[in-house]
């Protein structure tokens, strides 16, 4: 869907919380309901790194993002579950450096419809554009992103914390595979979710047991509202992986990777990250 095409009426349920509406609230947003707060009240109870985790999420994509334009000449991004838009979208970070990169975003949220023609305010120079579509279809997302990017040339690809809302693993990855099949060589994935630390590898910095004793069959109860979202071991992050060349520092917790934070700085418990290079 480009800018100059209508766009249908979109409709939601603003009964039930909805992941792209409380990450909205988590970082400070506006463009969510009282489900979507209290569901995120309830979360934030909890689990008070909540708040840390989004916006170190956030932080992890511009860097990540920032990577691939400057020091790999990356000018194409497929964002799936793109989310409502916040400050630094990827369009926003990618062509502040390259005005001229093409981003296709998608996502299956009728709300974040409403604000497509925010996120498709891009430089003259490049391409937004948006399609509103499940993950779980990918044949529909490459066909759709095939109209606006050039699959003989590098795309940067970006999971972000989306393969957690398929509850069945076997899927995710089939999904994630299937996306990361049809790249090019010289493309990348970027992918961050949510993981519990405690195990396999933990990723650098302060876990989460020393502040509660939450893993991650406590949170796949919190988080079964309305879209649940389902955290998974670091070894099964890694998965996502397979057949990629991690770029350094691997698969950490978001606030270190390619980054030093402050002592008490955010971090992000229960969360980890990576970048891939297909060859």
């Amino acid at each position: 869907m480009t800018d100059n095409q209508p766009y249908p009426p979109p409709t939601f349920d603003t009964t039930r919380p909805h992941s792209a509406r409380v990450w909205n609230y988590y970082l400070g947003g506006k463009d969510n309901f009282p489900v979507d707060r209290a569901h995120g009240d309830r979360t934030i109870a909890l689990f008070p790194q909540m708040v840390d985790v989004a916006r170190s999420s956030r932080a992890f994509l511009a860097r990540a993002i920032t990577y691939l334009v400057a020091e790999e000449g990356v000018r194409q991004f497929l964002d799936v579950g793109t989310g409502l838009p916040v400050e630094n979208n990827t369009h926003q970070v990618a062509q502040r450096i390259a005005p001229e990169t093409r981003v296709v975003y998608v996502d299956n949220d009728p709300m974040v419809l409403i604000h497509a023609r925010a996120l498709l305010a891009g430089t003259p120079e490049g391409v937004t554009t948006y399609l509103e579509a499940d993950a779980r279809d990918p044949d529909r997302i490459l066909e759709f992103a095939a109209e606006t990017l050039d699959f003989t040339r590098p795309i940067g690809l970006m999971l972000m914390s989306i393969m957690g809302l398929i509850a069945d693993l076997d899927e995710a990855y089939s999904i994630a595979r299937r996306l990361v099949a049809a790249l090019p060589a010289g493309s990348f994935l970027v992918l961050e979710d949510g993981s519990d630390d405690r195990t396999s590898d933990p990723a650098p910095g302060p876990a989460a047991s020393k502040d509660q004793d939450l893993g991650v069959e406590d949170l796949n109860v919190v988080t079964t509202d309305g879209n649940g979202y389902h955290y998974r071991t670091v070894d099964q992050i890694r998965v996502f992986f397979d057949g990629l060349e991690l770029v350094e520092p691997g698969i950490v917790s978001p606030p270190y990777w390619r980054n030093n934070p402050e002592p008490d700085g955010p971090f992000a418990p229960l969360e980890s990250c990576g970048v891939g290079r297909r060859r």
